[in-house]
């Protein structure tokens, strides 16, 4: 089943007004309202997000991307401390992931000491946690489906016979 085509507007442009989303569907503008006010108290719809470019914004603030490995509980998985995980402050994302870990977690922080101390007396010293592997993004290019372009002129790749 894929997405309904409302949501996926949201998802691409939250900013669009009611009349406009319900010109793009051919629905009414009640129509589109009602939709949304019903994902929102269902909880589909959990919040809305500007995408910031962090170098034009200024944000000096770290980001680091951590493998997890964890030891799934009896009758839960990886849930409930996926959850517990979830839920510290530091943590702006959090994943279960296929591959050679079991979570994928997005921490931020003021600096790198900071990050590297939540890895090490939090993160990595929860029961269930078996290993972490910690990533400092360097720079964004995209966030969540929109480009990050600064101000460098885009490179054109060579091209080679």
């Amino acid at each position: 089943m894929s997405i309904d085509p409302l949501l996926a507007l949201l998802r691409s442009k939250a900013r669009h007004t009611h009349k406009e989303l319900g010109e793009i569907l051919s629905l009414t503008e009640d129509e589109v309202r009602a939709r949304i006010a019903d994902w929102e108290n269902d909880g589909t719809i959990v919040g809305y997000q500007a995408v910031i470019d962090p170098e034009r914004a200024g944000d000096q603030d770290v980001s680091a991307f951590i493998e997890v490995k964890l030891t799934p509980e009896r009758g839960g998985g990886f849930d409930r401390l996926a959850l517990r995980i979830a839920r510290f402050e530091q943590v702006s994302s959090c994943y279960l992931a296929s591959g050679g870990y079991d979570l994928m977690v997005v921490v931020e922080g003021t600096d790198l000491r900071e990050v590297a101390r939540f890895v090490s007396e939090r993160l990595s010293t929860m029961d269930g946690v078996l290993s972490t592997a910690t990533h400092f993004r360097l720079k964004t290019y995209k966030e969540n489906g929109f480009l990050i372009e600064g101000n460098d002129e885009p490179e054109r790749l060579a091209v080679t016979p």
